[in-house]
């Protein structure tokens, strides 16, 4: 069958004068041919492999393996912050009983129940607008991942209806603390070179600080708070190096270090 409409197709194709548009003719109902054969060989081939034959648009409602496919829920609640008193309590307890285990676990629970805490105080500790920007609480972010003061994150935005933003993180995470690192080590030599600079050492009310500014993402500046702590400050769409520094020195930096015990 397949051998007569190729035989077909090479007599239409004679009949066109033309020689390239005869084959470049030849070409479309050849591949024509071979999608309508090859599809018409798939569906003998599922029929007797016992594949059901498709329906509707394709979509469907199982995943590739066959099981269904999720449509939703209700997904999680947010996990209350530990109770430091009754984390306290518990390990007291624990460690009485020799449970080592439970009683580490509960101190570890009590530790990030200090550092929620503390990352509240200093969310309230920020000013309510910065350089017109209004404070969009509902971005608010207080997030301690490991105990012991090791990854503590506070985060902040401020915004207005003309897509200039500044977002401020607060963290001991160590993120921040290598990518200063690389900066600071690397800053004099990049400044030595007589092209335009994207990144540079700076001070923000005596504090050590780096200025970076890329097209895509706007300013950032990074001020060294301790040995691991660092405050962030994001600044897009900001009009220059100055404007992003007046905003910073809005900030209580002595304030937040102090509640840091960075000093």
């Amino acid at each position: 069958m397949k051998k007569v409409l190729y035989l077909l197709c090479f007599l239409i194709a004679l009949t066109v004068t033309n020689t390239a548009s005869s084959q470049g003719f030849f070409k479309k109902i050849k591949d024509k041919v071979n999608k309508t054969v090859d599809k018409a060989v798939d569906k003998e081939v599922d029929k007797k492999v016992g594949i059901p034959p498709e329906t509707g648009s394709g979509n469907s409602n199982s995943g590739t393996s066959g099981n269904p496919s999720n449509k939703g829920g209700g997904g999680l609640s947010n996990t209350t912050p530990p109770d430091v008193k009754a984390q306290m309590a518990e390990a007291e307890t624990a460690h009485a009983a020799k449970n080592y285990s439970d009683a580490r676990y509960s101190l570890q629970q009590a530790l990030m129940g200090v550092e929620l805490q503390l990352g509240r105080q200093i969310l309230k500790s920020l000013p309510a607008s910065v350089d017109a920007l209004n404070v969009d609480t509902a971005q608010d972010i207080v997030m301690s991942t490991q105990w012991g003061w090791s990854n503590l994150n506070i985060h902040r935005v401020w915004k207005n209806n003309a897509d200039k933003q500044l977002t401020i993180t607060i963290g001991n995470a160590g993120i921040y603390a290598g990518l200063a690192a690389l900066y600071f080590s690397n800053a004099g030599m990049i400044e030595a070179n007589g092209a335009k600079q994207n990144f540079k050492q700076v001070r923000v009310k005596g504090n050590k600080a780096i200025i970076q500014y890329e097209d895509s993402k706007g300013y950032t500046l990074i001020v060294s708070i301790g040995q691991a702590s660092m405050i962030v400050w994001e600044c897009i769409n900001f009009a220059n190096e100055q404007e992003v520094m007046t905003a910073a020195n809005t900030f209580d930096i002595d304030g937040i270090k102090k509640m840091l015990g960075e000093q």
